[in-house]
């Protein structure tokens, strides 16, 4: 978990923030993962109620979004769903290492709406024709997915099944719609996902699954990143996360 003096740094920065004119920067760019899709969809029209400020996300996967970054994409801040893809664009230099914190510890889950699904071995049996995981290269949850099922010895025995998604959001897609009859998904989605069931995975089964944001770049929008960072770790960022299944930090 972060420390309190990072959040606390990053509270006073957005206080700071909160008293300038606004200007040009008031655009936010964040490159986010894509697990964060609908809960940093609320964060943000929460932020801009509060701020005045407009923040435009485009989501992925972590690592491709961290390749991008790292080759010079503006954006102004970057949320992954692991800490790995933080280190690497903070060893690039393309953002600043003093501003990265963890905001929350993702849950992954199995979800079908094929049929009932209470344990994450019944993945193995015939009824579940196409399993979808995130491409476990650049996805976290597709490699926490990857670690669940070797750790459950079922990883040769669905391996022909398996359907590789590029990021967690098209995973989910692709259960929801009838694509996959089985997913391994990221619990922020699968709980505003209706018309399937979900079973949570054993976390000692994979690396936790530690989020974590930093901040980019240095144009004008920077300090407007810096006020975001901050409000996702206040009162009302925590909330919205932690409807969404999040563990957050210092719970």
């Amino acid at each position: 978990m972060p420390s309190r003096l990072a959040l606390a740094a990053l509270a006073a920065l957005a206080l700071a923030a909160g008293c300038r004119e606004r200007s040009s920067g008031d655009t936010i760019k964040v490159a986010a993962a894509s697990d964060l899709a609908r809960a940093f969809e609320d964060v943000g029209r929460a932020f801009t109620a509060k701020t005045g400020h407009k923040v435009v996300f485009t989501f992925g996967s972590s690592g491709l979004l961290a390749k991008q970054i790292t080759q010079g994409a503006p954006f102004d801040l970057y949320a992954a769903a692991s800490r790995s893809f933080v280190q690497q664009v903070v060893d690039a230099k393309a953002c600043d290492g003093s501003t990265r914190a963890m905001y929350g510890r993702g849950r992954l889950v199995a979800w079908s709406k094929a049929g009932p699904l209470t344990d994450l071995r019944e993945l193995a049996e015939p009824r579940f024709a196409k399993i979808a995981i995130a491409n476990p290269e650049h996805a976290p949850y597709g490699k926490a997915a990857k670690q669940a099922l070797e750790k459950l010895e079922l990883w040769d025995a669905v391996s022909s099944r398996l359907v590789f998604a590029e990021n967690i959001q098209i995973t989910m897609q692709w259960a929801q719609d009838g694509s996959a009859d089985a997913a391994l998904v990221a619990l922020s989605l699968a709980t505003v996902t209706t018309g399937g069931v979900s079973v949570p995975v054993d976390q000692t089964l994979h690396d936790p699954l530690d989020q974590e944001l930093v901040v980019c770049g240095n144009g004008p929008a920077t300090d407007g990143a810096r006020a975001f960072a901050a409000f996702v770790a206040s009162p009302a960022g925590r909330d919205i996360m932690r409807n969404y299944g999040f563990r957050l930090p210092g719970e």
